[in-house]
């Protein structure tokens, strides 16, 4: 089991736990992951991890690809790769939500699996550099030919010789996204996903592999494609404390991490068969009544997308995770010892020094 470990985005004032990180790698966890939201991005965090480590793999969980252009993400993820020495950078990318997109970034929401879809291959052919970027796409084209446009766009080859096969994975929950996952991606975070779900995954990331092979791509299967959900990790002996912990956000999130009528992460509670749940979540989080609204999380809900408790309650149930399908495992965590126990566990090499 290859092993991750999340440092998501900053709050008010950032700091990056280097050594930390360097702890993780130095037990052998195979990538770092972060992310952004509307304050710290995810791409810069990396260059500066990249400069204190030698071998863990940089993975941005998510870029918002409303933030910037397909040509730019191709350009500060090749830098990143390239300060790191080649071959260690993720490009992971996803659509966030209506209310960033046309709140924070300014831009129209659209028609986002369209908008991943172009994102993605003008991304790729940037990376492979064959022939100046062209691409005719139904949400983006380039050169640009739309409104404002003096019509002598020119298209353009990358200057920056790296990794021609940069690895391209997607944040994915529904079932349009997953497919375009496995046709077109290495890999896949997927959202809201618990161990007794994977099958719901599999079977849409199959037909992604199937439309991929029809299309004249090369045997893609799950030899060539990582799938790495997350996990809060948090060895206790107070298991009813630590779910409590884990509500605040959960209660952010599905109750107002959206709008009413479009949120992801509500969705997700829906699918895991959790709906009246989410509904009430919702109507009383936006209403203000948010202490309210962590008493209707079940406890068992928070178990579920969680490894809590003792490290013997913790060791048992991390065979669901690593007997279901999947190809790594992000730990949430700031402990050491929880990394410690995550790497003994997951049988992970360490790092020679």
């Amino acid at each position: 089991m290859r092993l991750g470990v999340s440092i998501g985005y900053s709050g008010p004032n950032l700091t990056i736990p280097i050594d930390f990180i360097k702890k993780a790698e130095n037990l052998g966890y195979d990538s770092v992951w972060t992310a952004e939201a509307y304050g710290s991005d995810a791409i810069t965090p990396l260059a500066y991890i990249a400069a204190h480590t030698e071998r863990i793999r940089l993975g941005t969980g998510i870029i918002q690809v409303a933030g910037r252009t397909a040509a730019m993400a191709a350009m500060q993820m090749q830098t990143v790769d390239a300060l790191a020495g080649g071959g260690r950078a993720i490009a992971g990318l996803g659509v966030s939500g209506p209310q960033i997109v046309e709140g924070w970034y300014g831009r129209p929401w659209g028609k986002p699996y369209y908008m991943l879809k172009d994102y993605i291959s003008i991304m790729r052919k940037i990376s492979l550099r064959e022939e100046p970027v062209q691409h005719d796409g139904v949400e983006i084209s380039l050169p640009y030919k739309g409104e404002g446009a003096l019509g002598i766009g020119k298209p353009l080859k990358s200057i920056l010789h790296t990794n021609p096969h940069m690895p391209i994975w997607l944040g994915a929950g529904g079932p349009d996204n997953l497919r375009l996952a496995g046709q077109i991606c290495d890999g896949v975070l997927p959202l809201g996903f618990v161990p007794n779900r994977m099958n719901e995954y599999k079977i849409q990331i199959e037909e992604g592999f199937s439309r991929a092979n029809k299309n004249g791509a090369e045997n893609k299967s799950w030899d060539n494609f990582e799938f790495q959900p997350g996990v809060t990790v948090n060895i206790t002996e107070d298991v009813r404390a630590a779910f409590r912990a884990m509500k605040p956000s959960i209660a952010l999130y599905v109750g107002g991490m959206g709008h009413k009528n479009m949120n992801f992460h509500k969705q997700q509670m829906i699918a895991r068969g959790y709906g009246e749940t989410a509904e009430r979540i919702q109507e009383l989080y936006l209403a203000g009544r948010k202490a309210e609204a962590l008493e209707e999380i079940p406890d068992e809900y928070c178990d579920e997308s969680s490894l809590i408790g003792s490290k013997a309650r913790i060791k048992e149930r991390y065979m669901a995770w690593a007997d279901s399908g999947i190809t790594g495992l992000t730990i949430n965590t700031r402990e050491e010892e929880t990394l410690e126990f995550m790497a003994e566990i997951a049988e992970v090499t360490p790092l020679k020094v």
